[in-house]
């Protein structure tokens, strides 16, 4: 019975999945491109797909956004990385990002031997005065920091969005440091409700940022289709680390087909359909633990970020679920020292709609019998 009810991984929506329309976008995709498919892409890639990403990115944020200033890459985790890499090497690498980020960034991070500093974040994202701080330790302790990692739209795992005074003072905090800015904003166009917040490097054009997106969250990991946006010369500093003669040529082809005109009418069907289930999950809880949990209230993105009762056994937990085919993501795996912090990351993309409300009652039902005061109780 275990994973019937999935709120675990990030993955999106498999029930708006255009399987149809993809099929005739390859057809033409391939036809496009034809005996192209025997050169390698290079590092930028498909110039297409360059064309209908930058447009995407000049359309959302109002400002024009060059197909040269952008490298395709193999799912954001390859920008991820990359810029890593092309950012640090001697002394301690040490890189500063959220307390609490992307599992899959503190993963990669460690594996590259970079050293992680968390700073404090609230309902308003990655706080600037933290950062300033943080950093005037770091430059003390004549270990600065290489680069800032941060997610200030719809945070993973916290759903938080940092306004725009906030994201000027994080620019200010970066620029009087001197330390490169990297955004990843792979969640930013799974939007719900209200105005879209301005990308950084919006705010700040002519600044070094690194801004790094993906197809992952408005169509499917399964496409591996990233891309990062810089200005020279920071955006060959980081190609200058890329070794794989640049991505599929093949997905790229189709993708950019498949796009091509309607992109924001597919992101509009297919936020529907997830701000549905997010709703689902939001009435769940509140039906099963709104007496003894607190939650995020995300205005886009996948994931909800609970609060758990200060008196509950995590282990116990995760024992109750696994029985109940119930799957959650642990707080620990995105606290950047591993910390096992009361919370539980809800991912609500992949469980299908019918069963949103009854995997999360009986998550409530779970949470209710791994408190200690109860089992005491009960005893």
């Amino acid at each position: 019975m275990s994973g019937v009810y999935d709120f675990g991984g990030g993955c999106t929506n498999p029930e708006t999945f255009p399987v149809a329309e993809l099929a005739e976008a390859a057809a033409r995709g391939i036809s496009g491109v034809g005996e192209g498919f025997t050169l390698y892409p290079g590092d930028l890639g498909h110039p297409g797909l360059r064309e209908v990403m930058a447009a995407r990115e000049s359309d959302r944020e109002g400002i024009e956004v060059s197909p040269n200033h952008i490298s395709l890459m193999n799912g954001s985790m390859q920008a991820v990385t990359l810029v890593a890499e092309a950012l640090t090497g001697g002394g301690d690498n040490v890189v500063v990002c959220e307390e609490l980020t992307y599992s899959g960034t503190i993963g990669a991070y460690r594996r590259l031997g970079l050293r992680l500093e968390g700073v404090a974040l609230d309902e308003e994202g990655l706080r600037a005065d933290a950062l300033d701080d943080r950093l005037h330790e770091l430059e003390r302790a004549g270990t600065p920091a290489c680069f800032v990692y941060a997610l200030p739209t719809y945070q993973n795992p916290t759903g938080a969005v940092m306004p725009r005074a906030r994201r000027l003072e994080l620019i200010e905090v970066a620029r009087r440091h001197g330390v490169p800015l990297v955004e990843d904003n792979c969640y930013g166009d799974v939007h719900f409700e209200g105005p879209k917040p301005p990308a950084l490097y919006a705010l700040d054009p002519e600044a070094d940022h690194i801004y790094i997106c993906s197809l992952s969250k408005i169509l499917g990991p399964g496409v591996r289709m990233g891309y990062i946006l810089a200005q020279p010369p920071m955006l060959q500093r980081v190609l200058d680390r890329r070794y794989d003669g640049g991505n599929s040529l093949l997905a790229a082809s189709v993708l950019a087909e498949f796009f091509r005109g309607r992109l924001w009418e597919h992101c509009e069907r297919t936020n529907a359909a997830l701000k549905r289930k997010r709703d689902d999950v939001f009435a769940g809880l509140q039906e099963s633990v709104g007496d003894i949990c607190t939650w995020s209230r995300p205005v886009g993105g996948l994931f909800i970020w609970v609060r758990l009762p200060d008196d509950l056994d995590l282990d116990r937990l995760q024992e109750l679920a696994d029985e109940r085919g119930v799957r959650f993501a642990r707080g620990r795996g995105f606290h950047v020292r591993g910390e096992d912090v009361p919370n539980i990351r809800l991912a609500f993309g992949q469980a299908p709609a019918d069963s949103v409300r009854e995997g999360i009652l009986l998550l409530g039902e779970c949470i209710r019998a791994a408190r200690r005061s109860e089992a005491v109780a009960a005893g």
